[in-house]
């Protein structure tokens, strides 16, 4: 294989995993407030209760 097919390899490779470890270290940094989960519990219960008031007709 010539020289520059090596460099496009390497290239590739590196992209791939440059872009994984990127995506690895930002997974968890998707923090939320606690505020902001309350009301987000509070809403998919409301919205259960909705539902299930719905499926009783």
């Amino acid at each position: 294989m010539p020289v520059i097919g090596w460099v496009f390899l390497l290239a590739a490779v590196t992209l791939i995993v440059g872009g994984l470890v990127i995506l690895r270290n930002s997974a968890n940094s998707g923090h939320i407030p606690k505020d902001k989960m309350d009301k987000i519990r509070k809403r998919k219960a409301e919205l259960e209760a909705q539902e299930k008031a719905d499926d009783q007709w």
